[in-house]
């Protein structure tokens, strides 16, 4: 079982590319974040992975079969997407936000059941917000919303998901509750891929890396292994450096010259 981008490019206008020739493999277990500067070309590559957009070139393939020959139904039962920013569907309750997660298992036509609401339930107490379950999404503050949607996205239980910027819009202790819950999920069989501008996520709740620039891969591996102040720098455009000898912890923080 793989999640797999093949030489992928993809193009908004006509011979101006998002994507030009990106490639990756996510095994179930790994937590893949995507890098880069806003523009990077990151959230485009999360939407040609859940078949939002479907790339002009190169192909996807989920589990061996290309992924644009499945029927939406389907990708939504093995592909889970939260997307950057809450939706603005505000006369929801927030129970009635993740129970949307659940709609590929229940059909058209069908209503959900007992176990529905249980899954619910569990995606709302893995991200801390249960006691929330009642109030209404327009009610809650941006990091609280943000909740809601990844949420949402676990109670959807597809083997695959895709978060864009998981970690924005969250206090630090929100911030390490939701990738801790989703580096955890990880070790029992999902598989992950999470965009966001804090290379140390990566480093802290990370398998693997891809460093995009210009909607090419600059860097691609093992954290502690394909990034370094040198390859961020080129990303960026600002100068970084490393807090930590190696031997432990490490951190990459802009360096700032201060003036004397």
């Amino acid at each position: 079982m793989s999640l797999v981008a093949r030489e992928i490019s993809y193009a908004y206008i006509p011979g101006q590319y998002a994507l030009s020739g990106v490639s990756l493999t996510l095994e179930p277990g790994e937590v893949l974040f995507l890098l880069g500067a806003n523009g990077s070309g990151k959230t485009t590559l999360l939407e040609c992975l859940c078949g939002v957009r479907f790339p002009q070139a190169g192909e996807i393939l989920l589990d061996g079969a290309p992924l644009s020959s499945l029927p939406p139904r389907e990708r939504a039962k093995r592909i889970a997407y939260v997307p950057q920013f809450p939706e603005a569907a505000f006369a929801y309750t927030v129970e009635e936000m993740v129970l949307f997660g659940r709609a590929p298992h229940v059909g058209p036509f069908g209503r959900p059941t007992k176990k529905d609401q249980e899954k619910v339930e569990k995606a709302l107490e893995l991200v801390g917000i249960y006691p929330l379950h009642k109030r209404a999404v327009n009610t809650l503050s941006g990091g609280e919303r943000r909740l809601v949607l990844i949420a949402r996205g676990l109670a959807q239980e597809a083997p695959y998901l895709l978060l864009d910027e998981p970690d924005a819009h969250l206090d630090p202790a929100n911030q390490h509750r939701i990738l801790s819950v989703v580096r955890d999920l990880a070790k029992q069989g999902l598989g992950v891929v999470a965009t966001t501008h804090n290379p140390n996520s990566a480093l802290l709740y990370g398998q693997r890396v891809l460093l995009l620039r210009s909607g090419k891969t600059l860097a691609q591996g093992e954290p502690f292994v394909a990034l370094s102040p040198e390859i961020l720098a080129e990303a960026y455009g600002i100068t970084f450096q490393i807090l930590g000898d190696g031997s432990g912890p490490r951190a990459f923080i802009p360096r700032v010259e201060r003036k004397a």
